[in-house]
């Protein structure tokens, strides 16, 4: 087993949660990429420049306390159905409609989340006011290519 690898398993599983901590959940399964999204979805809703997300293995996350108070919103247009505390309305993860591949925002995870941000998608969309960090992570003008 790799190194690294080890290290992962070995801080599993991760925990995490919303603003007003009613909403707890658990990632039994090393993340498996991370990035920054520029888009302008994810200013909104985050209010900030950007969003830190990291990607989660197949069936590895699990609410383990408020899932009832778990509402989605669904954009008119497409995209990932977000996720969010209903009562504290902290963002937690999105949910691919059709794949049902799972992202959650890296900054709800207590703790080190055992990944880095790797990428910076939709950078053609950054904020005006603030600029995309001058970093060695790839980049790309529109979505992430898998």
């Amino acid at each position: 087993m790799p190194e690294e690898y080890a290290r992962l398993v070995a801080g599993l599983p991760l925990t995490g949660g919303c603003l007003c901590g009613a909403v707890r959940y658990e990632i039994d399964a090393p993340l498996v990429w991370a990035g920054y999204c520029h888009c302008t979805r994810c200013q909104r809703r985050t209010g900030t420049g950007s969003s830190a997300n990291a990607t989660v293995a197949d069936g590895a996350l699990r609410v383990v306390a408020g899932a009832e108070l778990v509402r989605d919103w669904r954009h008119p247009d497409g995209g990932a159905v977000k996720c969010f505390c209903g009562t504290c309305g902290g963002a937690l993860w999105s949910r691919h409609p059709e794949t049902g591949e799972m992202s959650v925002r890296l900054g709800t995870i207590d703790g080190d989340p055992g990944i880095r941000p790797s990428y910076h998608q939709f950078v053609d969309y950054a904020a005006t006011w603030e600029a995309v960090a001058d970093d060695a992570l790839t980049r790309f003008p529109e979505r992430r290519s898998s």
